[in-house]
């Protein structure tokens, strides 16, 4: 099977990557800059392209059997994560691809009521309110793709995994959470949901 994963290079992206050839996929590498990935590969094609331009994003993933997002940005403005899954929308259906698996954030929809008062006012209120508004906006557009989709909402990362299971597509009414998972946990995630059926045309949050 072989996946295209946008934002490749990014701390998700990257060790998703790093799955996904781990299981015996092949994986091509979205990003501005891929070989910033520092892998070589057998099962790993390297290409550099714009989600903003929908022909880059077209010729990554024409020959694959599903596609992940976990694209982002450095700066705090701007709507990457939107327009750039608009065009990964439109390119999967050119090609006849149904399955997207797309990382959002959680705090969007229902599970805003996940959130403590810091997330809900200090984070997304004033410093990422860009950055959780464009989240806000891409998932719209995952939801009405009529694509095979899975929208992921992890809570906020950390490096170091705690000896704690991941808690898994909890109820909005949850509040017993640390609000933190790892990034590995993440990554590990996303790559699961290609062969599950599980979670097509949900949003599955993840935290401690």
């Amino acid at each position: 099977m072989k996946l295209t994963i946008f934002g490749a290079t990014g701390s998700i992206g990257k060790l998703a990557v790093l799955r996904a050839l781990k299981l015996g996929f092949e994986v091509v590498a979205f990003s501005r800059k891929p070989s910033k990935l520092a892998i070589r590969h057998s099962n790993l094609q390297l290409l550099a392209g714009d989600v903003n331009n929908l022909s880059n994003v077209s010729d990554a993933v024409k020959h694959s059997d599903a596609v992940i997002v976990c694209i982002g940005s450095a700066k705090l403005s701007g709507d990457v994560r939107s327009k750039g899954t608009a065009n990964i929308v439109e390119a999967m259906k050119q090609h006849q691809i149904r399955r997207l698996i797309c990382q959002s954030t959680l705090g969007i929809g229902n599970s805003w009521q996940n959130l403590n008062f810091y997330w809900k006012y200090i984070m997304f209120g004033l410093i990422l309110k860009n950055v959780f508004q464009d989240h806000g906006v891409q998932e719209q557009i995952v939801n009405q793709s009529e694509l095979d989709w899975t929208i992921v909402r992890p809570a906020a990362f950390i490096d170091q995994k705690p000896k704690k299971p991941v808690k898994v597509g909890f109820s909005f009414l949850e509040k017993k959470l640390s609000l933190t998972i790892a990034r590995k946990d993440v990554a590990d995630f996303l790559i699961a949901q290609v062969t599950s059926k599980q979670y097509i045309r949900d949003t599955p949050a993840l935290s401690y």
